[in-house]
């Protein structure tokens, strides 16, 4: 089981005892407003199913940890990393957290922490992460962590009906490490 700490934080490989948060993160609206159109509990529950089976990192998957308090263990989010181009050595990021647990810096520094193991211990060349353009928040976090914004993909990206811009913003792993 993969734990990592940071001062105020436990990230931690997720568990079967995690679904409620696990279904709430993917089901709140305003939570994918971003990223998604919510899912059905179905599709949730399988995308659930496959993180609990997941045992290898190989190219194209993703090692989705749960962000948790250090001293009550309070549910913060969810952080991942997915195995994008293993050949480019790269990997990409993802992160959401819940609501009460928002603009307390938790995501900046879970990110930090997840950016500094993954080089220790998978050694990339490179982090990358899309965010849609009107995410003013996730955009901070990413630069707050050293991430430059590297390109824009115009309307890269659907989310119900409407067309976003997404943009890309990378970290080389010799910048953090």
């Amino acid at each position: 089981m993969l734990e990592l700490y940071s001062d105020r934080l436990r990230l931690r490989t997720v568990v079967a005892s995690d679904w409620d948060n696990f279904l709430f993160t993917h089901s709140n609206e305003k939570l994918n407003e971003f990223v998604r159109k919510p899912q059905s509990e179905n599709a949730i529950r399988e995308k659930f199913e496959r993180v609990l089976t997941s045992k290898e990192f190989v190219e194209g998957e993703w090692l989705l940890t749960v962000i948790e308090q250090v001293h009550d263990q309070a549910f913060v989010g969810f952080i991942g990393l997915q195995n994008s181009d293993a050949e480019m050595q790269q990997l990409q990021v993802g992160y959401m957290l819940h609501p009460d647990a928002q603009g307390q810096g938790f995501a900046t520094e879970a990110l930090k922490a997840i950016v500094d193991w993954a080089c220790l211990v998978y050694k990339p060349h490179k982090f990358v992460a899309y965010c849609v353009a009107p995410n003013i928040a996730s955009t901070k976090v990413l630069e707050n962590c050293g991430f430059v914004r590297e390109g824009l993909l115009r309307e890269n990206c659907k989310i119900g009906e409407q067309w976003f811009d997404d943009c890309i913003y990378g970290l080389l792993a010799a910048e953090r490490c």
